[in-house]
């Protein structure tokens, strides 16, 4: 049994951590297999979007796989948090979206993937937090990181130090989803049909936006203006823009071909 079911509809790919039994625990196998279907997503010019989740309605990821850490020395540990923030920063700059569906738990490491993803869509049941102090532990793929920069550093510092978990409705309001929480009965519809709204843009325009705000990210304005612009001119003199402006204009659908036609 594969511990990443993939499956493709459409424009849209859509993962799924298959380890049930274990609340989709991020063992060495998964991030193996995560780094391998992230890496072929991006490669793939027909894909246009990517909805990752967690089978089952407990877990979208418990985190890491506790059974693989325990006993570990300084140097393997070194090894397999370096290992597991290279995927993870795989999928944070994927040239796709990667949109997380979370139906239940995400703690430790499976917060921190939600982290890394463009943005989640939450259950109601979801509950996200990072429990690593209280074993003695802290964040190692990049949870003391992303979170201060997606919540605030008081706020982050005291789910970090207290372990506290997030409610949806909580997590909602600090701005770490984009999106109500949803039925758990619709939380898959809701993330791919947002992911498909997202494969009918313009895929030049797409991957644009999300590499101004990689690049721009941490940059001083200026410097993110400027990769704005630099992108913004590319898009404006691009065939795809010209399609989008004359259907537009046409008051029709664009009809945006693939990067593959596009080149």
């Amino acid at each position: 049994m594969s511990v990443l079911d993939i499956d493709r509809a459409g424009a849209v790919t859509t993962l799924t951590i298959n380890r049930p039994e274990a609340y989709n625990a991020l063992n060495t196998e998964v991030l193996h297999a995560l780094r391998d279907a992230a890496a072929e997503a991006a490669a793939d010019p027909s894909v246009r979007a990517v909805v990752l989740t967690g089978s089952g309605d407990k877990a979208f990821s418990a985190g890491a796989d506790l059974k693989e850490l325990a006993g570990m020395g300084p140097d393997r540990a070194r090894d397999v948090m370096t290992s597991g923030q290279q995927i993870f920063r795989t999928l944070e700059t994927a040239p796709v979206p990667v949109i997380a569906a979370v139906n239940g738990l995400a703690l430790g490491g499976g917060f921190e993937l939600i982290l890394a993803s463009t943005f989640p869509v939450l259950s109601t049941k979801a509950a996200l937090g990072l429990p690593e102090s209280g074993l003695g532990l802290i964040p190692g793929y990049g949870g003391t990181q992303r979170l201060p920069r997606a919540v605030g550093q008081r706020v982050a510092t005291h789910l970090m130090l207290t372990g506290t978990r997030l409610d949806a409705d909580r997590a909602y309001e600090l701005g770490l989803t984009p999106i109500p929480p949803v039925s758990p009965d619709v939380l898959l519809s809701t993330a791919r049909e947002i992911a498909e709204k997202i494969a009918d843009q313009g895929p030049q325009a797409v991957r644009a936006i999300l590499h101004s705000l990689e690049l721009g990210r941490d940059a001083p304005l200026d410097a993110g203006l400027a990769v704005e612009t630099g992108l913004a001119a590319l898009a404006i003199s691009g065939d795809e823009s010209t399609e989008g402006i004359n259907a537009f204009l046409e008051r029709r659908p664009a009809k945006f071909a693939d990067l593959e036609a596009a080149r």
